[in-house]
């Protein structure tokens, strides 16, 4: 067969290339979100980056606010709800005199007062925000009502109603202020709407207000300090071990519940769904739920009831 007889490639085709090949990544990024980043796309960047075959985050942060964003990696995944339910803190700025359809700087105003609150007046007002209080959340947030999102039923224009619920609220502190802002530092529970504080705060304190600057500093285990920005992970960011390097061990979201350490043989009966007695004076007798290690290796999450060790979550994690 001559050259003339072989099938010819279109020249104007692009040649494809082939996709990188996923593989498997456990662990988790802390990554540090900027401000008009969506969650979902900044997962996307990370999970390409790493090749990875699965990923996940723990809690999404709204387009306009910025900081950690913690995402799970592979078996990070089973991790999550316990990352989810940590305590959380954030640094916000609310700014005076106008109440939006958001409680944010994106949506509507729909007051609007001269009036401006004394530093004096805003912190006497703080404690009755600590502790655990009653809150109703934002019209437009993902709390479903009848099976939908309420943000979805007001950008139709519906009339939005939703109960106040009791959220735990460990401290508040005014950190600057001047005549139209001041910036705030929280510490709260799950479930806490940092946009639902300013529209309350300023109700409360006859002004109005909204949140304008938002940034989450912590989410359970996890701080600033363990922070990568998206940039790393862009296009000319970092690659290979460098981007390895970053990732933190998957146990380390289960930092906040008690752990065990039990033997190969007991490991290998949890890893076949089997449960397993306990032994010894100190082994625990009832655990809602405990990190289970093998020679300092995640093996599951378990719960122990009467003694008895009950596997939840298996981990395979490899040697």
């Amino acid at each position: 067969m001559s050259d003339a007889d072989l099938p010819q490639r279109d020249q104007g085709t692009p040649v494809r290339e082939p996709r990188p090949k996923k593989r498997d990544v456990n662990g988790w990024i802390i990554l540090d979100k900027p401000v008009q980043e969506t969650s979902t796309h900044a997962v996307a960047v990370v999970k390409r980056a790493l090749q990875a075959k699965k990923a996940g985050h723990a809690g999404t942060l709204d387009p306009l606010a910025s900081g950690l964003l913690p995402i799970a990696m592979g078996e990070a995944t089973k991790t999550v709800p316990f990352v989810m339910d940590g305590r959380k803190a954030y640094r916000f700025t609310v700014t005076w005199g106008a109440e939006t359809a958001t409680d944010d700087a994106e949506g509507e105003v729909i007051r609007t007062s001269v009036a401006r609150p004394a530093r004096d007046a805003i912190e006497a007002m703080l404690p009755r925000f600590t502790g655990t209080v009653l809150q109703v959340p934002p019209k437009f947030s993902a709390i479903k009502i009848a099976g939908e999102r309420a943000y979805d039923l007001a950008r139709d224009g519906e009339d939005v109603v939703l109960e106040a619920r009791p959220v735990e609220i460990d401290s508040l502190r005014l950190v600057a202020h001047d005549d139209d802002t001041a910036t705030f530092e929280a510490e709260c529970g799950k479930g806490t709407y940092v946009r639902a504080l300013a529209r309350d705060f300023g109700r409360l304190l006859g002004c109005f207000g909204h949140v304008t600057a938002l940034r989450r500093t912590r989410v359970g285990p996890f701080t600033e300090a363990h922070a990568t920005p998206l940039s790393a992970f862009e296009p000319g960011g970092l690659s290979g071990d460098d981007l390895a390097a970053l990732l933190t061990p998957v146990d380390r979201a289960l930092s906040e519940i008690p752990s065990l350490s039990i033997s190969r043989n007991d490991a290998g009966r949890l890893q076949r769904g089997q449960s397993c007695l306990l032994r010894g004076a100190d082994a625990p007798i009832e655990l809602e739920a405990v990190a289970v290690f093998c020679q300092g290796q995640l093996v599951a999450i378990g719960e122990v009831l009467h003694g008895e060790l009950h596997p939840r979550r298996v981990f395979h994690l490899g040697s």
